[in-house]
């Protein structure tokens, strides 16, 4: 998704490399698409970023073969996917080639995926130190004793410092110095290729939070961390549509072919509409009718996974993910099984969460009420949610 371009201006583009293989974590697939909490390394990095006010776009260098997954994670946000190189540097050249290309900006934060949790008092750390030079770093100081493994010797650790991501450039010094750079060497960061050109570098404060995921161990303590850090909020939703002559039956975005459909002032899609009213609940944000009330005519015949991506919307924008979503869909016909699979991938999909995190079961009535008569569908949605557990 390719956000709306603006003057350069003091404009700040956040570059965010997504491009390693961080084989040391083990496992199938890169650490940066791997999930903390139920929700992806890359996507909780990109939310940082794209939360702070001083960030006005994100460009995002990811591996050859991975762009589909990335966008799959970044649902409905606003960034530039650009294919990385074989190594770091060579990734962030590219995003830096990428962003001149697409008309420059005054200032760059390059931040590593696999730091996923970023204080926004770091930023405006990095930021500031730019007035008045052409690069600022986040460090921490050494606690630990260090020493020499090849004789015992204790280093002095006085004048060392951990350094951290994001590191924060004056745009045009820090793509003129990848540009000059020797090819033949490799640089331990994007400071040292500043540094090489001739420019100072100011060291700001980092955090803890900033630590690099690198081992299981890493991913284990992450999860510990937001586990304190987040709450869980459970919804539930119910909705009833009648069944009538001459409508197109949609359930769980699918449509099914049946001789009646769903009527209603959009599409009728009760299954939607029992989830969505679970999430709003959870988020405890009114209902379905209060966001897309029906005297609006806006929303006569409108497709209900619409209504579904807004619920996931708003739980994004509150710092959250859905956990899981559970829908029971109650009618005599028609039958559900045959259509629950893909129910469950287009809900999934309308979610951006994995297949895993979504049931989808029917039931009858034995053939009481409305829905045993097959006048109507009613549908039930449960959705567990994870938010903050101190909302800004």
């Amino acid at each position: 998704m390719r956000p709306r371009m603006t003057e350069t201006g003091d404009r700040c583009v956040a570059l965010l490399v997504a491009a390693g293989q961080g084989s040391r974590v083990g496992g199938d697939i890169p650490k940066q698409f791997r999930t903390i909490g139920g929700k992806a390394v890359l996507t909780h990095a990109f939310d940082a970023l794209a939360a702070h006010s001083g960030v006005d776009e994100i460009l995002i260098v990811v591996g050859a073969g991975y762009k589909e997954e990335s966008a799959r994670l970044l649902a409905d946000r606003a960034y530039t996917l650009v294919t990385g190189a074989e190594s770091r540097r060579g990734s962030v050249r590219a995003g830096l080639e990428a962003i001149a290309a697409q008309g420059g900006a005054s200032r760059v934060l390059i931040h590593d995926a696999a730091r996923p949790f970023l204080p926004p008092a770091v930023i405006d750390r990095l930021l500031g130190a730019l007035e008045d030079r052409a690069g600022a770093i986040p460090v921490l100081p050494v606690a630990d004793t260090l020493l020499r493994r090849t004789d015992g010797t204790t280093v002095d650790r006085v004048d060392l410092a951990r350094v951290q991501t994001p590191q924060a450039f004056r745009f045009a010094e820090i793509l003129a110095a990848h540009r000059a750079w020797d090819e033949a060497r490799e640089a331990t960061d994007d400071a040292q290729i500043l540094k090489t050109a001739g420019h100072d570098v100011v060291l700001v404060d980092g955090d803890e939070r900033l630590e690099k995921l690198t081992y299981p161990t890493d991913f284990e303590r992450a999860e510990a961390r937001l586990a304190g850090a987040f709450s869980t909020r459970v919804g539930m939703g119910y909705d009833v549509h009648r069944l009538a002559e001459d409508e197109e039956l949609w359930l769980g975005g699918v449509q099914i072919p049946h001789e009646r459909g769903l009527a209603g002032h959009s599409d009728a899609d009760v299954a939607l509409h029992a989830i969505v009213d679970a999430i709003l609940g959870a988020l405890a944000d009114g209902d379905i009718g209060s966001h897309f009330p029906p005297s609006d005519p806006q929303w006569r015949g409108a497709p209900s996974w619409r209504f579904l991506d807004y619920a996931a919307k708003c739980v994004r924008e509150r710092g959250g993910w859905i956990a899981h979503v559970d829908l029971t869909i109650i009618c005599e016909a028609p039958k559900i099984g045959p259509h629950r699979d893909a129910m469950r991938r287009r809900i999934a999909e309308i979610l951006s969460i994995p297949l895993d995190r979504v049931s989808v079961k029917a039931t009858t009535t034995e053939r009481l009420g409305f829905a045993g008569r097959r006048e109507g569908i009613a549908a039930q949605a449960v959705a567990t949610l994870s938010l903050p557990a101190i909302l800004p």
